[in-house]
């Protein structure tokens, strides 16, 4: 069955006021290696169909992955039993209405089609750079193809397809390491030689690290690591649901200057330099949302529920899948660190004392309120004296406010990065260097 079929067998078999009906299906592979060996290969298929009913302010939420006509009508009535149990909300009011949609472009057939032996292929030029190098690799590679289909009985239609493909690299000495990452929603992105030979020279630069007293220091952010700045923040509260319950870092802060004034972060699904997705989980449009501008928080994002919270508000199309566990309330898929004009190389010219780090790891939440987050540096740490990487040093433990790091912005590199994103979407970032950053241990 087509998503059309899916749907309209689904709301002419609901009885209740209002019905809504989603649908994700997914085709992802994957390829692990392990030693300069390909270990894994595994292929999921699967179509996820949620149903939400409504009765007045009740919701009942149902899903199943069975999509033969009388399963749907099963899976109808099990939403209008579930609605009727539930307590009135009245903080509900009740699905959106169709808006206009914009069509992005995000697939690409040579993602969708790619094999085990090609993805095989690639992690093949990763291991023998890394063995004729002395080196152990490891890694995976990901293709995957996804739909989503969003209908509701008051008319929102929605459909998009879309590609990503994700792969990385941790390649190992004796005692350095060195990571490398691309992601895409076209297969272009991935060059493999080009993955094992940024690994590498981490590998290479990292050999021999020593210790290195903690406190406070100037750092130079790769992508890798700005990339988690980035998520960190949006995890702890870039949604509106999180701003209502009181428990994000933009509450108290809001039209206020934060950050540097270097630092604006978007939202946009619509932009084909990230992973582009034109609506949301409930068929809204997203839009482009400035969360923060010239270092000013501005807004987080809304889905319908959360506008409906506040007078005057309206979802910016940042709603997440339904689930019977609870809300988890909106949050942006598609964040990207708009790009300065410094190169990674100016930026370590220009300190005098600081730490070059490749990547965080391990990074937890604090404090939410203050978006304080503990981790590692992992995969690569460096002295940076009078200009120039002195040498490397053991990974380090830190705690740190992300708001008051960003506060401390000097530079911001001209070069994005497309990566990969726990939310499901991805995060696009440069390098950044920041004044201050505080280190609390060393680890082993």
């Amino acid at each position: 069955m087509n998503f059309r079929e899916i749907a309209e067998t689904v709301i002419d078999s609901s009885s209740v006021e209002e019905t809504e009906v989603l649908a994700m299906e997914q085709d992802e592979s994957l390829t692990r290696f392990a030693n300069n060996c390909v270990h894994q290969n595994v292929t999921e298929r699967n179509v996820q169909i949620t149903v939400r009913a409504v009765i007045g302010t009740k919701i009942g939420i149902a899903v199943s992955n069975d999509i033969r006509p009388d399963s749907l009508q099963r899976l109808a009535a099990r939403a209008h039993e579930i609605a009727r149990l539930q307590p009135e909300n009245p903080e509900f009011k009740g699905l959106p209405a169709p808006q206009p949609l914009t069509t992005v472009d995000a697939f690409d057939h040579e993602v969708a089609e790619c094999t085990p032996e090609e993805r095989a292929r690639s992690a093949a030029v990763i291991c023998r750079k890394a063995e004729t190098a002395g080196c152990s690799a490891a890694g995976s590679m990901t293709t995957s193809s996804f739909s989503i289909g969003v209908a509701n009985s008051k008319g929102v239609f929605a459909e998009h397809r879309s590609t990503m493909t994700d792969a990385s690299t941790v390649i190992m000495a004796n005692n350095s390491s060195g990571w490398a990452q691309r992601t895409g929603w076209h297969l272009r992105v991935i060059d493999p030689a080009e993955l094992a030979d940024e690994a590498l020279a981490k590998v290479r630069m990292g050999a021999d690290p020593v210790d290195f007293e903690p406190g406070e220091y100037t750092v130079v952010l790769d992508p890798y690591a700005t990339a988690d700045l980035l998520e960190m923040l949006a995890f702890d509260g870039m949604g509106a649901l999180a701003v209502q319950e009181g428990r994000s870092w933009m509450n108290g802060r809001l039209g206020q200057r934060i950050m540097a004034d270097s630092v604006s972060i978007v939202d946009d699904g619509l932009n084909t330099d990230g992973m582009p997705w034109p609506f949301d989980f409930e068929g809204i449009p997203r839009k482009v949302v400035p969360i923060v501008s010239a270092g000013v928080a501005l807004t987080p994002v809304f889905d319908s529920f959360t506008a409906g919270r506040e007078e005057g508000k309206q979802s910016t199309g940042h709603a997440t899948p339904p689930s019977p566990q609870g809300r988890f309330g909106p949050a942006p898929m598609n964040l990207f660190l708009q790009p300065g004009t410094t190169s990674l190389d100016a930026m370590i010219k220009s300190t005098k004392l600081g730490l070059y780090i490749t990547r965080f790891w391990y990074t937890r939440t604090v404090h939410p309120r203050d978006a304080v987050v503990t981790g590692m540096t992992r995969d690569g740490t460096f002295v940076i004296r009078n200009g120039e990487i002195a040498h490397p040093v053991k990974s380090m433990r830190f705690t740190q406010s992300y708001v008051e790091a960003l506060k401390y912005t000097e530079a911001i590199g001209a070069t994005p990065r497309l990566l990969r994103s726990g939310f499901g979407g991805a995060t696009c970032v440069p390098a950044v260097k920041l004044a201050k950053f505080r280190f609390t241990s060393a680890t082993r």
